[in-house]
Formats: C-alpha cells, sequence, structure tokens
C-alpha cells in the first residue's frame, strides 16, 4: 500500500507527467486489488457452504463459481485447482472463527461454561460439515490427503492454543495438557453425532458435565 501511495501522488514520476494522471493510475490500482480480495473472500465462502450442503462430488469449481457470482475463469485465476480451492476455503473460515472466538471473550475473563459451549460450537455447523466432506474426500483422493492433513495439524494446534488461553490452563501441570485435548476431542464427538440429528439436549448436559470436570482438574 505504501508503494501505491507513492505512485499516487507523483512521487518518482518520469519528466512530463502530470501528477493527476499518475494519481489516476494509482488509484486505479487500489480499487482493483479491493475487488480482487472480494472476489476471493465470496469464492472461499461459497466453497465451505456448497461442500456442506453437496458433499466433494457435488462441489465444483463450476458450481462455487456460480454460488459467489463470479465466471469459472475468475476462480481458477485465484485457486488454479480445485483441491486448492476447497483447502483453502476451510482454513479460511476457520481463521474468522477463531478470530470471532477470541473477540467473543476479549472484554473480561469467561466463565468456563461459556468457553466450553463456545468451544463446542466450533464443531457444529456449515464449517464443521464442510471440513468433515473435506476428510471423507481426502481419504479417497491422494493428491487431496496432504493438504488436509496439513491443514488439519494447523487448525488442530490453533484451536488447541485458543482453548488453553480462553480456559487459563497450565499445561505445565501434569494431565492438564490431555485434559484440553480430551475437551476438544469431545467437541469433536458432539460435532460429529450433530450432523444427522440435532443433538442440542444432549449436548448441553455434556458441556455442563466437562465445565465441572474442567473446574476440577484446572483448578
Amino acid at each position: 500500500m505504501g508503494a501505491l501511495t507513492g505512485a499516487a501522488t507523483g512521487a518518482g514520476a518520469a519528466p512530463g507527467t502530470a501528477p493527476h494522471a499518475a494519481s489516476r493510475t494509482g488509484t486505479g490500482a487500489v480499487p482493483k486489488q479491493a475487488r480482487s480480495r472480494v472476489t476471493r473472500r465470496h469464492l472461499l465462502e461459497a466453497a465451505v457452504s456448497c461442500l456442506a450442503e453437496h458433499g466433494w462430488a457435488g462441489s465444483t469449481v463450476a458450481v462455487v463459481a456460480e454460488r459467489a457470482g463470479v465466471s469459472r475463469g475468475a476462480a481458477q485465476h485465484h485457486f488454479p485447482t480445485r483441491e486448492a480451492l476447497f483447502t483453502a476455503a476451510v482454513e479460511y473460515v476457520a481463521e474468522e472463527r477463531s478470530t470471532a472466538l477470541r473477540e467473543l471473550f476479549q472484554a473480561a475473563p469467561a466463565p468456563r461454561p461459556a468457553v466450553v459451549e463456545a468451544l463446542v460450537d466450533l464443531y457444529t455447523g456449515a464449517l464443521f460439515r464442510a471440513a468433515l466432506q473435506l476428510w471423507v474426500a481426502a481419504s479417497n483422493e491422494e493428491q487431496l490427503r496432504p493438504q488436509v492433513t496439513e491443514l488439519e495439524a494447523r487448525v488442530g494446534r490453533e484451536t488447541h492454543r485458543i482453548a488453553v488461553e480462553l480456559l487459563g490452563a497450565d499445561e505445565s501441570v501434569p494431565g492438564v495438557r490431555e485434559t484440553v485435548q480430551g475437551l476438544l476431542d469431545m467437541a469433536r464427538g458432539l460435532g460429529l453425532a450433530n450432523v444427522l440429528t440435532d443433538d442440542t439436549a444432549r449436548r448441553d448436559r455434556v458441556v455442563a458435565q466437562w465445565s465441572r470436570i474442567l473446574d476440577a482438574a484446572l483448578g
């Protein structure tokens, strides 16, 4: 952005170049970059929605491009392969949700049941369904498996870090790390149970019990 600003003000322009002409060139580039970012975001969000609704087989680049309101060529400009599009999409939305989770408890320390419930919520909804479809596809698609394996490891590490931070867990204490990981494994299991049926009632009871377990384990 700094380089663009310099060009827009005419700094370093060739002799005889009118400042307002340079300004037009500079300001024209910024909206183009902004449009490109918006198009990319629309593609990523559309990819997650398609994957959650139609699965891997029904989620082609053309289907995603149509939902995002862009041409297939524009989609392939941003993401040359189908695998790149969908792994980037799941990672993007996971990062968005991680940021939102941190901001949710930024103002003040949250009661532990609220943190547990928020962590469990990470494993419900369109993002988890999309990730699940991606895992299933990766088990059968050799070219997709390395990307999804790396993505899952990265997202898993970040989720664990957030859980430790929000729960105020001291992992130097024996057993605490395993307790936090057990919470996340439990949350993933609840997410799987919720894929086929509404598991809200049982989930509420499990969240309450895990909050008591964490109180005892973490102090």
